[in-house]
């Protein structure tokens, strides 16, 4: 039951960000979106959260998944320009202000560098 739930939240946060107009480039400023991470490249990403636990392709999309002791991160990225950046963040448990929980990223960003 769980496993579904997630699938299901997952591929909301798809189909949300599929509807959105396909324009080439990524404003750092997305609405609904925690500050700073609408437009991060998928090499800073890297960078400040490591290797993904879970990477799924579907379409032109790219869903990275990063998974914590008490919570779980999703960025899904897109095509800009020459390289994917991101476009729609999601956590588990969601945040009050944003789809994502802002302490959760800062808790998988921090395990990120401690490893």
């Amino acid at each position: 039951m769980r496993k579904r739930l997630l699938f299901i939240l997952v591929f909301a946060g798809l189909a949300a960000c599929a509807s959105q107009p396909q324009t080439g480039s990524i404003s750092p400023t997305q609405q609904g979106e925690p500050p700073g991470f609408a437009g991060l490249a998928a090499t800073a990403l890297k960078a400040s959260f490591g290797e993904p636990s879970f990477v799924r392709k579907d379409g032109s999309a790219e869903i990275w998944r990063y998974d914590g002791q008490t919570c779980r991160a999703f960025f899904f990225l897109y095509p800009n320009g020459a390289a994917e950046a991101v476009r729609h963040v999601e956590t588990l448990p969601r945040g009050t202000t944003f789809a994502a929980d802002t302490t959760c990223l800062d808790v998988l960003r921090g395990r990120a560098k401690v490893s």
